[in-house]
């Protein structure tokens, strides 16, 4: 196929794009998404993410044309775009506009993990992973490197011609800076394994608070140089998986060419700590992170661990706006320790896709419950459905959640 013809089906597909985030209905997500982080929500929001892609293509769908390597990253992006809003739209919006990611770089600590994989399905990206454990001894926090961020300004360049290339005329394009993802103990993880990593908390615990003081203390370097080098992202439509339009920021003092932390969400999460204690949360979690958390604007707290029993630690988070209730977490005690002050992010149970046979009456029985919960408890409710490693090959099976869930959040 020549380079013009590729362009063309870029083009094409683009075209459908900005017809859709010129719909109505976009902005009307979007005021019920801010209504829902100002805590007046008119109904619970829903969404779908972490999508197993490789499971999804129907009738040829997500089949890509091009060959150019920069062209397959967009046509990837604009065909999952447009499959999601004919399949399962849920509360997801399109943007009026492309988010170009700059070249930015050195943000880093030096560290590769040692691991074996083990993969059960060739075509997915979920693997198992063992992790070699890097840090036995203080000497060892010496691996960890400073970052030293910069801008490759020739690569931003690059890739802002060839987005204007498929998107001219059609859409505009934004430059986006670094969105920081700054979760202390996530690479702890990679580096030691978690057993390494929990048991360092018993048994070493010096060890383990300088490990995560080291990170944290890389974390706010990073921050320093995006902000002064006017690195870091604008405005975001998600932080993690949901929405996060609000009126809360950015603050009336926010210069679009200089952003700064305290004008965005933070995403802050310690998925390994899920077994351990409310005290030792909170010596190695919350103490540790609290200089990162200080920083933003708002904060989207939470992923899989689940929190409904570590409420009372949690709270200590400044500027908290969401909190994450997995499905390990009890709805009861998780919708009564939220209460009106956050909102519940309710993470429903990927592996009911999964099952040998879809149970439609399953998926609805567990979202009712949560809906229920959190209108006892006066709770704003968002219910975000992710790390959906597999739906057996059954695309279906997410478009009818996506239905039962719209379902329940209108209360049909």
């Amino acid at each position: 196929m020549s380079h013009q013809s590729e362009l063309t089906i870029l083009r094409d597909l683009a075209k459908q794009l900005a017809d859709l985030s010129a719909l109505p209905v976009q902005e009307e997500k979007r005021r019920l998404w801010r209504k829902l982080n100002g805590l007046a929500p008119e109904r619970p929001m829903v969404m779908a993410d972490q999508v197993c892609w490789n499971e999804m293509n129907a009738d040829g769908e997500l089949d890509l044309l091009s060959t150019t390597p920069g062209y397959r990253h967009w046509e990837t992006y604009l065909r999952r775009t447009l499959y999601q809003a004919r399949h399962f739209p849920v509360d997801m919006v399109a943007e009026p506009f492309i988010r170009v990611p700059m070249a930015v770089e050195g943000c880093g600590f030096g560290m590769d993990t040692v691991e074996e994989n083990l993969a059960t399905d060739a075509t997915s990206d979920v693997l198992s992973r063992h992790y070699e454990n890097q840090f036995k001894t203080m000497e060892d926090l010496a691996k960890i490197k400073m970052p030293v961020v910069s801008h490759n300004k020739a690569e931003t360049e690059r890739r802002m011609t060839e987005a204007d290339e498929i998107f001219h005329g059609i859409l505009p394009l934004r430059a986006e800076g670094y969105d920081p993802y700054l979760s202390v103990w996530d690479p702890i993880s990679m580096w030691m394994g978690v057993e390494a990593a929990l048991y360092g908390m018993v048994d070493e615990p010096e060890l383990m608070r300088a490990l995560a003081r080291r990170i944290t203390d890389g974390y706010l370097i990073m921050l320093d140089q995006l902000e002064a080098q006017g690195l870091l992202c604008g405005q975001q439509s998600l932080i993690h998986c949901t929405g996060a339009w609000t009126d809360r920021l950015p603050p009336d003092d926010y210069d679009p060419k200089q952003p700064r932390t305290k004008d965005i969400w933070m995403f802050g999460l310690a998925q390994m700590f899920s077994t351990v204690s409310p005290a030792m949360f909170e010596e190695f979690e919350i103490e540790e992170s609290m200089p990162l958390f200080e920083r933003f604007g708002l904060v989207y707290y939470g992923c899989c661990d689940p929190l409904d029993g570590k409420m009372h630690e949690v709270r200590r988070i400044p500027h908290l706006k969401k909190v994450s209730m997995s499905p390990w977490a009890n709805k009861e005690r998780g919708a009564e320790q939220i209460g009106r002050d956050y909102v519940f992010s309710n993470k429903p149970n990927p592996a009911y896709l999964a099952t040998p046979s879809f149970d439609e009456e399953l998926v609805r029985r567990d979202l009712r419950e949560t809906v229920d919960a959190c209108r006892r408890f006066g709770c704003p409710l968002e219910i975000i459905l992710k790390d959906i490693s597999t739906v057996r090959y059954e695309p279906q099976r997410l478009w009818r959640w996506a239905e039962i869930a719209m379902e329940e959040a209108n209360g049909d």
